[in-house]
């Protein structure tokens, strides 16, 4: 005879497998070691890069006090692991970096007074930032007429890359639903054969040739940043900002350090196509970081992150190469090493 106490019994069991199997399922599920993986809710064993990154000797990964330095960089999340940095530091050249998000995204019309108050006396500032920031960052500085914050740099990387494939471990940190959540969402892009969308602005997409050029399980998808399209291309006002901030602060050389989006690089080659022709042309101090990726992407492996929007250690280093030889054109000799 089935009795209440029976019936409530029998549902508290099947709660307690139903609620114990989730539980397993996302204390299973791999640590998320990319930022959208960790966003769009993907799994790392499908999205997650598996050769190992190259190793920088500790040495070079040091950022110099900004009276000392010899090159100031302000950039973004792609100079905060000291990676590319670290190819200037081992030729000689001291450096100091600083962020765009130290300063509310903007550089002001006092910029050459806030140098001068840095205590900084070398050679050569970089201004680094990824396409789709760039634009409101020219909105934001156009605005801008004062430098309220005093420079501050770190002596270490703020972002501490992986230097091995991470091992799967078991996640103890993981929300309830996440793991039944990621299983889900791979599944999803596993079968779908077009775009899709995920929460918090991922997309998958398919990559024509992806497995000749990515190291991962599932490697003809591949998740991207949406705001890399979402933000728009970068254009010939934005560019016409930088001659201005250019020649409006000339005291020492400005080179600019226009770092594509993962989008752009894989998918939309001619994203920002009347930007990337200007540029070429301005006159600008950089080199043409749009040509130098559409060649690294074929000949280096994991070029960028699979499973993140960044530029891999493996293109962090190439990057750094490519800006050796942009600054040797302007400062030709570490300072510290001249005669």
């Amino acid at each position: 005879m089935t009795t209440p106490a029976k019936v409530w019994l029998r549902f508290f069991l099947i709660g307690y497998i139903v609620l114990m199997a989730l539980w397993i399922v996302s204390l299973t599920s791999p640590v998320p070691y990319g930022d959208l993986t960790r966003i769009g809710r993907l799994s790392e064993r499908e999205f997650g890069w598996t050769a190992p990154p190259p190793k920088v000797d500790p040495a070079y990964l040091k950022g110099t006090p900004v009276d000392q330095a010899d090159i100031m960089v302000i950039g973004d999340s792609f100079s905060m692991t000291f990676r590319w940095q670290s190819v200037l530091a081992k030729a000689g050249y001291r450096v100091t970096t600083t962020y765009w998000g130290q300063y509310e995204n903007a550089l002001c019309s006092d910029f050459d007074q806030w140098i001068e108050r840095t205590g900084f006396k070398g050679k050569l500032i970089i201004i680094e930032s990824v396409e789709r920031l760039l634009g409101d960052r020219t909105k934001d500085s156009m605005k801008c007429q004062k430098m309220i914050r005093p420079y501050d740099a770190m002596d270490h990387p703020l972002i501490t890359p992986d230097e091995t494939v991470p091992s799967p471990a078991p996640n103890w940190n993981v929300q309830f639903l996440t793991g039944i959540t990621t299983y889900y969402n791979t599944w999803k892009a596993k079968k779908s054969a077009t775009d899709i969308h995920f929460d918090w602005n991922t997309w998958v997409r398919p990559v024509p040739d992806g497995c000749k050029l990515f190291s991962h399980r599932l490697c003809d998808k591949m998740p991207f940043f949406a705001e890399d399209d979402d933000n728009g291309p970068l254009t010939l006002a934005h560019l016409e900002w930088m001659k201005n901030f250019t020649k409006a602060h000339s005291k020492l050389p400005i080179m600019w350090m226009v770092i594509p989006n993962k989008t752009t690089v894989y998918l939309k080659p001619d994203y920002s196509k009347d930007f990337e022709a200007g540029f070429r042309t301005s006159g600008l101090a950089g080199p043409d970081l749009y040509a130098f990726t559409r060649e690294k992407r074929t000949q280096i492996h994991d070029f960028y992150f699979s499973n993140d929007t960044h530029m891999s250690m493996h293109g962090q280093l190439a990057l750094g190469e490519r800006m050796l030889a942009a600054v040797r054109e302007v400062v030709p000799t570490p300072p510290s090493k001249s005669p």
